[in-house]
């Protein structure tokens, strides 16, 4: 079938020009439809995009039903001609549609095209270069001069700055009527002859996916002229590599070719968008350098003032500098646009490109130097802008119930592209009358747990600068697209973030294996407010504590747990089941404490930890918890002597702190430890467990430096050596005030000054010495 009579209008994606035209053009035909390139299967979000109260950079989002997720956008700015050409039909009331392949089989081809087989794809609408027409693959021709592109080559002829200079003035700033859809089509068709053999043959993958897509598109235009469309009142709008095809209707896909796509079931959503996703600087392939710009550029087209744009550009960055301290005047303003408009000229055009404009910025605004300006030429170009959609138009339930919760809990305005803190106070507030208003931070502190746990990328938790206070959290809140893309992707999970993040809760603990992890998910229960998945971690750990001998996991389990149930009622939950498993916990802990200290020197540190733990834990709980246990198992483990000397020193610094043994006693068990004939890495290393804790006991106690010196001295040289190791390494973490008072005890009783005994006993661990640490860890206690 001949397209005789068809109007097919070829764009640019993102072009201000290219949306003026196109409105004037259909001004003119006065078309009863309106088909654009875009998913077929979205047509009926049509409505929603050009509600009133639609406020673009927006997109369709297209996401498969079935893990794993895949998604496919489709972005418009209100400067997009697809978006101008969908208000035009809806103020003139003529028929708009989607013509492209329905998201469910434009969801396959992408994935393949990201494929290593297919390269590298992308979102819908790429256009490949920065500047080129929709859809075109960079054409190749032996000719050029190596290394260079068509494109760069096409700026060079010209005598531009580079390609985007050359698009810019070629394109944007045309005004004159009927030429933008001339010289953009004619400049497409010598592109796709440039490209299609080649393409054919070398990159199959990509020439049959816009073969696909337009055999497709060819159908749906048929299809409305069999609907009662004239041929000559239908405007097709599509991506100007794409007008040569659908000029010639005789090739549309036929019924079998349709069913033979291939389809992923998907469903479709509405979401705001950004600027900064928008922008080639994000990396979005069909995107501008300039969001912000072009749509200046487009409000002054509207206008007919294009000619006013340089000094709207100029005069925003020179207020930006101003309102950071830089005060730039209204004469050297003007002075840059005269400048921007002289460099204009140079290259035969009568309006300043924006590189131009940035050209005499930096020179003027700048006086020379870019970095003064560079962050104010970036907002101006860029923009912060991100989209906005009617309440509830065209979302997933779980978008909805997060827009419901962000307007509930005053985040509303949180949603920017701008980072912003938020510190929360969990506490009640007394001063305010209503119970919501009064756990508002607590309430809020939930939603943010468990937009964490679903891995949406609104928040990210912040040190507090209150590590004792249970209350305060700090957190940083920022919205971009991909947040929403997160979200999204979430209502696979479940149609609130509540039941989403439970779904997730559930999974996790359905596939935990250790106790660390089973702890660190009840504590994600707890901070996201979820009582019921609390209980089922509960159940996990208990089940997995059963058959576990491991007392670091356990002690830290054991923590975790104290935390939460002596400060669940600031999170308001009721944290009493978790006592009977602290209990278990804990007792299991002290049983196998001695079997955990028959270790290396090396695991000793973790150890040490693990006792820190019990032993916060015992004193906390004393009236929860078998504190006499924990303390009888110290003992055992001060006096054995084989296990890991340091952490039976360790043991003895415990009781001794806690008052558990008598000055009587631990002088007993240093004088055992430390006398002749005790090898020196078993000596050395008790000391060094002992030093560990409570040091302004052991400071006072001067007998204890006698005996230590007592026991230095009775070592030959070797034996010295392998003392003098763990000695360093134990008064290493004293801090400079104790050290100082180590070296002047022992340099009264070795008879030298304090800097030479501070020398000794505090220079940094040789290499050969670091060496003896790790060979002792191969030590074998059960051979002692």
């Amino acid at each position: 079938m001949n397209a005789a009579g068809i109007h097919v209008f070829g764009v640019r994606h993102l072009s201000p020009a290219g949306a003026k035209h196109l409105v004037d053009f259909l001004d003119e035909i006065d078309p009863t439809a309106v088909l654009i390139e875009g998913p077929s299967d979205a047509s009926g979000e049509i409505r929603h995009l050009v509600h009133a109260t639609t406020k673009p950079p927006v997109a369709i989002l297209a996401f498969t039903e079935e893990v794993p997720v895949q998604t496919v956008l489709w972005p418009f700015a209100v400067y997009s001609p697809e978006y101008q050409a969908m208000k035009w039909a809806q103020k003139h009331g003529a028929y708009a549609a989607f013509i492209d392949l329905p998201s469910s089989s434009a969801v396959c081809l992408q994935e393949l095209r990201r494929s290593p087989v297919g390269g590298s794809g992308g979102e819908e609408s790429e256009d490949g270069k920065p500047g080129s027409v929709s859809g075109a693959a960079e054409p190749s021709d032996d000719s050029l001069p190596a290394g260079k592109s068509v494109y760069e080559r096409i700026a060079e002829l010209a005598g531009e700055y580079d390609y985007d200079m050359y698009w810019e003035r070629s394109y944007e700033h045309n005004l004159n009527a009927g030429s933008y859809r001339q010289s953009i089509t004619a400049f497409s068709g010598h592109m796709r002859e440039l490209s299609e053999e080649r393409e054919r043959l070398e990159d199959t993958v990509e020439y049959a996916y816009n073969a696909v897509r337009e055999s497709y598109m060819r159908r749906q235009i048929v299809e409305a002229i069999a609907a009662g469309h004239e041929p000559e009142r239908i405007v097709v709008v599509c991506g100007a590599y794409h007008a040569p095809a659908l000029s010639d209707l005789s090739n549309p896909m036929s019924d079998e070719e349709l069913t033979q796509l291939p389809s992923r079931a998907t469903k479709l959503t509405l979401m705001p968008y950004s600027y900064y996703k928008l922008s080639s600087i994000s990396g979005y392939g069909a995107g501008n350098a300039a969001p912000h710009y072009f749509e200046m550029m487009w409000e002054r087209m509207l206008k007919g003032a294009l000619t006013e744009l340089p000094h709207q550009y100029l005069s925003l960055v020179a207020g930006s500098m101003r309102k950071k301290g830089t005060h730039r005047s209204t004469a050297e303003v003007i002075e840059a646009v005269r400048l921007a408009e002289s460099l204009a000229a140079l290259h035969g055009g009568g309006i300043p490109t924006l590189r131009d404009l940035r050209d005499a910025a930096q020179t003027l605004l700048g006086r020379g130097e870019l970095a003064v300006v560079a962050e104010e030429l970036a907002r101006t170009d860029i923009g912060t802008a991100i989209g906005e959609l009617a309440e509830g138009v065209s979302q997933t339930p779980i978008q909805d119930d997060l827009n419901r919760q962000l307007k509930r809990l005053k985040l509303e305005k949180y949603k920017s592209v701008v980072a912003s803190d938020v510190i929360l106070d969990l506490r009640e507030n007394r001063r305010v009358a209503s119970k919501e208003s009064a756990y508002l931070d607590l309430n809020r502190s939930f939603l943010f747990h468990r937009l964490k746990l679903l891995g949406i990328d609104f928040v990210s938790a912040r040190p507090s600068g209150q590590e004792q206070a249970a209350w305060a959290e700090h957190w940083v809140v920022k919205w971009t697209p991909e947040v929403e893309i997160q979200v999204v992707e979430s209502t696979l999970l479940g149609e609130t973030v509540e039941v989403a993040a439970a779904y997730m809760l559930q999974q996790k603990l359905a596939d935990c294996s250790s106790i660390a992890e089973a702890s660190s998910l009840i504590r994600i229960a707890y901070e996201c407010g979820m009582i019921h998945q609390m209980e089922a971690g509960r159940q996990t750990l208990q089940k997995l504590a059963v058959d576990s001998r491991d007392v670091v996991q356990i002690a830290a389990a054991s923590r975790s747990l104290s935390v939460m149930i002596r400060y669940g009622g600031v999170r308001r939950m009721d944290t009493e089941p978790l006592v009977p498993l602290l209990q278990q916990l804990f007792m299991r802990a002290c049983l196998f404490l001695l079997d955990g200290s028959q270790c290396s020197d090396e695991v000793s540190g973790s150890m040490i930890t693990a006792m820190n733990e019990l032993n916060s834990v015992a004193m906390e709980h004393a009236e929860q918890v078998d504190e006499e246990l924990w303390l009888q198992e110290l003992r055992h483990l001060s006096e054995r002597d084989d296990l890991n000397a340091r952490l039976s020193g360790y043991a003895c610094a415990v009781l001794m702190e806690r008052n558990a043994i008598s000055a009587q006693q631990c002088a007993e068990e240093v004088s055992r430890r430390l006398s002749p004939g005790i090898p020196a890495d078993l000596g050395a290393g008790w000391f060094e467990g002992l030093s560990m804790r409570n040091r302004y006991a052991l400071l006072s106690r001067l007998s204890l430096w006698e005996q230590l010196n007592e026991y230095i001295l009775s070592l030959d040289d070797e034996e010295f050596a392998r003392a003098l190791v763990f000695l360093r390494r134990a008064f290493s973490s004293f801090s400079p005030k104790e050290k100082t008072m180590i070296a002047e005890l022992l340099g009264e009783l070795w008879g030298v000054n304090a800097e030479q005994a501070a020398e000794i006993l505090t220079g940094d661990l040789k290499e050969e010495e670091a060496k003896m640490l790790d060979e002792l860890n191969d030590f074998d206690f059960e051979d002692f």
